[in-house]
């Protein structure tokens, strides 16, 4: 660890360590500009020469620090794409990942080391990743073996690689589309690039949603532009406060979850921290609940900035504060590249007013891109260029959007994208059961729940729903397990053996 740097066994005054100056500052400590760009200019090194040649790419693995962003700004500025791996993957889905991305480094935590390790031992071993953990021994000496100072500026920036949920059962990569990732030749020409950042210029960005999200990815962009960054390793309402008031944060990300839950906060709490330092709110990553989302206006003021979209996309249509109130509800209008279509199932466009199939047609062609996949990338889409995030929803005659229902199988879980699919293959190699289906139940806190619909294959002795969970949980990350088991006498499956979920989720509702 840099000198200078507060760590954990210093006391901090407050609670958390006074921001001041520095570049980047966690619950643990703060890295001033030196000492950031010192280790990033290190690992771009180690990633510069672990990426020659061929486009393997960086991956961070590891909860929410002021190192990890610190490593995603090297990776970054290393010119190699860089692959976000959600902390809370099991060690095989890690390794899938790995071998997709055909990554060379991979960075981890304290808290996922131990996965790291065993992911890379499961990848081949002619593709397998180095391993490196900023809470390891040997870190500051594999830091000290890089050349410190800036790598060469002779290398495009690539975007990002993520990876999201899978319908069939293996998640999609994707690469951040250009309205997301400015496409640039050079470092120099990408940080000129990201003046137009959403958060450059609004003060300290705090990060507390998780970092493999696309949102908060926003903020290393922003701090390679020079925006200081907070970091808090996981969402708590209280101290999402104190961190705003103590860090004097201008901007953040927050999805629903996160809004209900502030929002829930006793009187005596909401009033008690000075929030007047805010100026910008991104919400992304489910629809919000009108009431929620008024509550959270009338109490920190028109802030807030909503995003309707997909990794795979970006933001397909935003609304402010401002218009919100006169069209509460709605998650805007479409922005470019993107035009919005709502069509009935045989792709026939519909007038205004009429609730269909939610639609954006790319106007510049390129749509939905999966990466080495051009069976699922076909798949995602209505019409050449005309894709869907699953949705059922109206176009009232001024533009204004607004999502209804949802026909695809995604649950978003207090802003997490969810997929059925790997849950209902894994309950349905339980010998005790003879059919699965997973549907997102609406939840006042999470927004939506999954939740598992089980036939038994012998009604007279079913299995317990504890059981049934514990199974799920023994060989998938939890929060791809139902967060509710219900026993049911039949699914209804069509002569196809396809079931309406949307039918399925009005009667369990």
């Amino acid at each position: 660890m840099p000198d200078g740097v507060v760590t954990g066994d210093e006391p901090v005054e407050g609670g958390l360590p006074v921001a001041g100056d520095a570049l980047v500052v966690d619950e643990r400590g703060a890295w001033s500009a030196d000492e950031a760009w010192d280790t990033a200019n290190r690992i771009a090194h180690h990633a510069r020469a672990g990426t020659d040649g061929g486009r393997r790419r960086v991956a961070v693995f590891a909860e929410n620090a002021a190192e990890a962003v610190i490593a995603h700004l090297g990776a970054l500025r290393s010119g190699a794409s860089v692959v976000a791996i959600n902390s809370h993957l099991a060690a095989p889905e890690v390794a899938y990942q790995l071998a997709v991305a055909d990554v060379a480094l991979l960075i981890a935590g304290p808290h996922t080391e131990e996965r790291a390790r065993e992911a890379a031992a499961l990848v081949d071993e002619h593709i397998a990743p180095t391993v490196a953990t900023w809470a390891a021994p040997g870190w500051d000496e594999w830091l000290a073996s890089a050349p410190s100072g800036s790598p060469p500026d002779d290398r495009p920036i690539l975007p990002n690689l993520l990876f999201t949920s899978g319908t069939t059962g293996t998640p999609k990569a994707t690469e951040l589309p250009p309205n997301v990732f400015p496409r640039r030749a050079s470092w120099s020409a990408f940080v000129d690039g990201l003046a137009a950042n959403r958060f450059v210029g609004e003060g300290r960005h705090l990060v507390v949603a998780p970092l493999h999200h696309t949102g908060p990815l926003n903020a290393v962009r922003a701090l390679a532009a020079g925006t200081r960054i907070g970091v808090l390793e996981r969402f708590d309402a209280e101290a999402t406060l104190a961190a705003i008031e103590r860090w004097q944060i201008g901007s953040t990300t927050l999805v629903p979850t996160h809004l209900a839950r502030l929002a829930a906060l006793p009187d005596e709490v909401r009033s008690g921290y000075d929030l007047s330092s805010l100026r910008l709110v991104f919400q992304t990553g489910a629809s919000c609940p009108v009431e929620v989302k008024r509550a959270m206006i009338d109490w920190w003021g028109p802030v807030f900035l909503e995003a309707y979209g997909a990794t795979e996309v970006g933001v397909t249509s935003s609304i402010t504060s401002e218009d919100w109130l006169l069209h509460p509800g709605s998650v805007g209008r479409s922005v470019a590249p993107y035009e919005v279509v709502v069509v009935d199932e045989t792709g026939t466009e519909l007038p205004v007013d009429t609730e269909g199939r939610l639609c954006f047609r790319d106007v510049s062609g390129r749509g939905i891109v999966y990466h080495d996949d051009p069976e699922r990338t076909a798949a995602a889409h209505v019409a050449p260029g005309v894709f869907t995030l699953g949705e059922i929803g109206r176009v009232d005659a001024d533009g204004w959007i607004y999502v209804t229902d949802r026909f695809a199988d995604m649950v978003v879980t207090g802003g997490v994208n969810v997929y059925p699919a790997e849950m209902e293959q894994v309950l349905v190699a339980h010998p005790g059961v003879a059919d699965v289906a997973g549907i997102g139940l609406p939840h006042r806190d999470l927004g939506e729940i999954l939740v598992a619909l089980v036939v038994p294959q012998d009604p007279g002795v079913p299995p317990e729903p504890a059981d049934l969970q514990a199974w799920c949980e023994d060989r998938l990350s939890r929060f791809k397990c139902p967060r509710e088991v219900r026993l049911v006498d039949s699914l209804d499956r069509n002569p196809l053996g396809k079931l309406d979920k949307r039918a399925l989720r009005r009667a369990h509702s």
